[in-house]
């Protein structure tokens, strides 16, 4: 197997960073052991992958090259093993060719990776600011760590996003129609359309609203009577979004006990303005039971 060859037409956005320094503990105990990020997921080609490595080729294969992921300081050698380190000897004789290959190819990946450090867990703002040093001053795409992603057309679910932020050149989230019973777990999206259905002007972000309060403010025009726009698990953002984050870790300024990124997400929006896209196919969150459980029956 040869990674996805880099062409002239590379897309402006050359890093990706996928935070998996959680706890899982919407998955007890089994996270006692396994990370969440490395539960296995059957792929159509029927390869056990655990979930990070699905997410990593999706980036890859989108044109992406460096990933940043962020873990525990106490996991960095698991995510080390699975993508720096080859089979002892033994193990790889007993592997199938095929599989030998693929052993292979998985060394070509991790020289794309880096591991990153987030040495306390203080929520999703802080894992992500975790990454700046290694970011830089350059646009990249943010990825969640407990996301895998199945798109309805020929192009990927991240492939969509670089290509809209070529064309409209300011931050980008990706939105999913959501139900009000799913909105609450969510961080919503509300706007105009620049184009129905599909791209939208964001005016304004919300993390986990309540119904009541969706109904009254995050209602877009066109939808269906409690279908709103939920976040998708993948961004595109401008490298100033560090700058929030940092203004939020420094004054200490915490929602829910941690350091969160919607907030910092409105105030990029407020400053550059920011773009809604409506992907193109299905998200599963494989940080619930529930979720996970049905990832496995109908990611194909």
């Amino acid at each position: 197997m040869v990674l996805k060859t880099l062409n002239t037409l590379t897309p402006p956005i050359r890093k990706a960073i996928i935070p998996a320094a959680g706890f899982g503990t919407r998955l007890f105990p089994a996270t006692k052991v396994v990370k969440k990020e490395l539960f296995p997921i059957i792929d159509r080609d029927g390869r056990a992958k655990p979930v990070i490595l699905l997410i990593v080729e999706e980036l890859i294969q989108a044109g992406i090259e460096q990933i940043g992921i962020i873990v525990q300081k106490s996991d960095r050698t698991l995510f080390q093993h699975l993508f720096h380190s080859p089979p002892q000897a033994d193990l790889f004789t007993k592997l199938s060719p095929a599989n030998q290959q693929y052993s292979e190819y998985l060394q070509q990946l991790g020289q794309r990776i880096t591991i990153l450090t987030q040495d306390s867990q203080e929520g999703f703002g802080h894992a992500v600011f975790c990454a700046q040093e290694w970011v830089g001053a350059e646009p990249f795409l943010l990825s969640l760590g407990d996301h895998v992603y199945q798109s309805e057309t020929s192009q990927s679910c991240a492939s969509q996003l670089l290509e809209i932020y070529t064309q409209v050149q300011q931050s980008v989230i990706g939105l999913t129609a959501m139900s009000a019973q799913n909105i609450i777990k969510s961080g919503c999206a509300f706007g105009t359309w620049q184009k129905p259905n599909s791209i939208l002007n964001i005016s304004q972000l919300y993390e986990k609203p309540t119904i009541e309060y969706a109904r009254q403010n995050l209602q877009i025009s066109g939808m269906a009577e409690d279908v709103f726009l939920g976040f998708f698990g993948l961004y595109i953002l401008a490298p100033e979004i560090f700058t929030h984050l940092a203004a939020n870790i420094n004054q200490d300024y915490r929602e829910r006990g941690e350091f969160q990124l919607t907030s910092c997400l409105a105030q990029l929006q407020q400053q550059q303005g920011m773009t809604g896209y409506i992907v193109k196919g299905k998200c599963f969150d494989t940080g619930m039971a529930d979720a996970y459980r049905q990832t496995l029956i109908d990611f194909i």
